[in-house]
């Protein structure tokens, strides 16, 4: 039987309120009034409007333009437990800094692990996020965390395609793991982007390991960034005979010359997620929202029912 949900409030970040309106309208309830006082140094304070004492608050904040929407996550997260919260749920549709899940070389932070101890310093009491850079991130934290896969709205779509000939591939060998699981959920062949990067952002030689021609090819990835991996794939892609080629990626992080490589590339479409509001217009982008498997997983981790049903691939 499920628990009422008068003991739930919901809150949203400044920059998260778009998908937060979103998710709590088919949960069937409305976000609850915060408000932001701003000092004229950029300093800022968020605080509830309403009570919170007793209640499973649900905090919704996306942390891409990572540090401020982070801060705000955080110093939100401290004023529920202040204001006797029961439990305080960090709900993360974009998980910021989760490249930063390793020492890749000497002398720099694992900043994903730094952001799971401030978010538990903070108080949170759970995690749900979306499609991590890197699985082992689930281990840096201390808490329970709901990782949900965006393959539960993406894998319908690509199914209504129809695609002839359909491969699916991975922009690089860290994402093959991921490229893998489609292709054998969906019972088509898998190619390989190889590339070195010069630096961040930057791609130096690219190869494709695989047979592309006369094949409809779909790109898989956790993040778009500065389109650079996923057009010049696209674009070697057609080049080796590819009848089309698109991309799927869960989080816009879209940065820098990202819309015009995408506008200006071989790819088809664009097929992204909501985590990250899309700031330009763009006719090959196409934006799937994963409000309703938000919705979904907040109920039943509310209900202590089982989450694995929402998990295709």
């Amino acid at each position: 039987m499920n628990r009422p949900h008068a003991s739930i409030k919901f809150f949203a970040g400044r920059e998260s309120k778009y998908i937060a309106e979103k998710i709590v309208k088919k949960f069937g309830t409305e976000l609850g009034k915060s408000t932001v006082l701003e000092f004229s140094d950029g300093e800022f304070q968020p605080s509830f409007d309403e009570t919170v004492r007793g209640k499973h608050v649900f905090i919704i904040q996306s942390t891409f333009m990572p540090t401020e929407n982070l801060i705000e996550l955080l110093l939100m997260i401290d004023a529920a437990k202040r204001a006797s919260a029961y439990k305080v749920v960090a709900v993360i549709p974009y998980f910021g800094f989760a490249r930063q899940d390793r020492k890749d070389k000497p002398r720099v932070s694992i900043g994903a692990k730094l952001m799971a101890d401030m978010l538990q310093a903070a108080g949170v009491d759970r995690v749900m996020t979306m499609d991590l850079h890197a699985d082992q991130i689930q281990g840096f934290f201390n808490v329970p965390v709901d990782h949900i896969f965006a393959s539960t709205i993406f894998v319908p779509y690509i199914k209504s395609l129809n695609l002839d000939n359909l491969v699916i591939a991975s922009p690089d060998m860290g994402g093959s793991k991921r490229a893998n699981a489609y292709s054998k959920f969906l019972g088509t062949p898998m190619v390989i982007s190889h590339k070195s990067r010069e630096k961040a952002n930057v791609i130096g030689e690219m190869t494709v390991i695989g047979d592309v021609k006369n094949k409809n090819v779909i790109i898989l990835d956790d993040m778009i960034d500065t389109a650079g991996t996923i057009t010049k794939a696209a674009d070697i892609m057609m080049e080796k005979g590819a009848i089309s080629v698109r991309a799927v990626v869960s989080h816009p992080v879209l940065s820098g010359p990202a819309y015009d490589r995408i506008k200006d590339s071989a790819l088809t479409e664009v097929i992204v997620s909501d985590s990250i509001p899309i700031r330009k217009d763009c006719k090959k982008i196409k934006v799937i929202s994963i409000a309703d498997v938000f919705a979904d997983t907040i109920d039943k981790v509310y209900n202590l029912k089982s989450i694995s049903s929402n998990f295709i691939v």
